[in-house]
């Protein structure tokens, strides 16, 4: 696929154009290689590929400097390849997770050569599969100079609404221990599952703080998500599991958030098995306040996990910003309104823009 410079000036043509370039998660050569061939000949910019992720930077030393992000793989094909457009709605695989937020930086990075920040572009793979083969996870921890910048805009979808940096995650195993017996026989034994009704009832009372940072509220949440233990039919089981799903406000790192989930189960055993960072929005940094006011003044805070996460590891603030409908994620159905990609192509382009 060749991105013609008429598709490239279309905020509009190039999510069709990208969206049509098939980039299941593993099979992003062919769109990486359209985007590079796009943006390596143009003269403000210099560009560095590292596997199927693609870094593009303008070097004009300005004072600051703002990333634009988008991965470029999307969610298995579940009869919604190629995109079809009816009316002002364009339906197909990516578009609105996320490659219609992914083509408008791709248009800002074609066609605006004069920003008023410097700028740089991060184009990756491996979003939609494990967090270690995430494209931006590998930078972020190999090449971290080259996701370098003051303030970053994650082009997810949000439905054109600024959604400030964004809650961590983590995962942890209460586990529950007993002795095996027979179950006709089940005083000579002691029931791990019976044993984990306190657990339970700890989760039952829990009250999830609320949070507001920069004037964003956050919704904690800490909740069972799987129980398993059990052995036989006929057997009183010696072990019980029950995983712990804790959302945290990005006041907490992921040091507090243990703290945290362990003194809320002090004294059972307590296994953490997966962690990710939470995101400060970072709306009180002048070039963040003026993306806000680019974008329509309104904002809200992230109730969930994007890879904002990774530059906050980096101590950089982030947002996520685009058109499509989150709602409509993964979904076979999904698709994008075309009057919000253009509303969010001329935000982007107020707040680059130099005057």
């Amino acid at each position: 696929m060749v991105l013609s410079e008429a598709v490239l000036a279309d905020p509009v043509a190039l999510t069709r154009a990208l969206c049509d370039i098939p980039s299941v998660s593993w099979n992003e050569a062919e769109i990486c290689d359209a985007v590079e061939a796009a943006l390596k000949p143009l003269g403000h910019l210099t560009t560095e590929r590292v596997g199927n992720t693609l870094i593009a930077r303008t070097e004009l030393g300005r004072d600051k400097r703002v990333m634009l992000a988008g991965h470029l793989d999307t969610v298995p094909v579940n009869d919604n390849f190629p995109t079809r457009t009816e009316g002002d709605v364009m339906w197909g695989l990516g578009t609105s997770d996320m490659k219609s937020g992914t083509a408008l930086a791709l248009w800002i990075a074609a066609t605006v050569t004069d920003p008023k920040f410097d700028l740089s572009f991060a184009f990756y793979d491996c979003e939609e599969i494990e967090a270690e083969h995430n494209g931006l996870n590998k930078l972020a921890k190999t090449r971290p100079e080259l996701l370098a910048a003051d303030f970053a805009i994650l082009l997810e979808p949000t439905y054109g609404l600024v959604e400030a940096g964004c809650q961590g995650t983590m995962r942890a195993r209460v586990t529950l221990r007993g002795k095996r017996a027979h179950s006709a026989r089940s005083w000579k034994g002691e029931n791990a599952i019976h044993r984990a009704a306190p657990v339970l009832e700890r989760l039952n009372a829990y009250e999830a703080r609320e949070v507001e940072v920069n004037g964003c509220a956050y919704h904690e949440g800490l909740n069972a998500v799987f129980i398993d233990g059990g052995v036989a039919g006929n057997v009183i089981p010696d072990e019980c599991r029950v995983e712990v799903n804790y959302r945290f406000a990005p006041d907490r790192d992921e040091a507090a958030a243990e703290a945290h989930v362990r003194e809320v189960f002090d004294g059972f055993e307590v296994e953490i098995t997966d962690s990710a960072p939470s995101c400060r929005p970072g709306l009180d940094r002048p070039e963040a306040a003026e993306f806000v006011a680019a974008a329509g003044g309104e904002f809200r805070a992230k109730l969930g996990w994007t890879d904002v996460a990774r530059f906050a590891t980096l101590g950089i603030p982030a947002v996520n910003f685009g058109p499509g409908d989150p709602n409509l994620a993964h979904k076979q159905d999904e698709r994008v309104e075309i009057p919000r990609i253009l509303s969010c192509a001329d935000a982007l382009r107020a707040y680059v823009e130099a005057p």
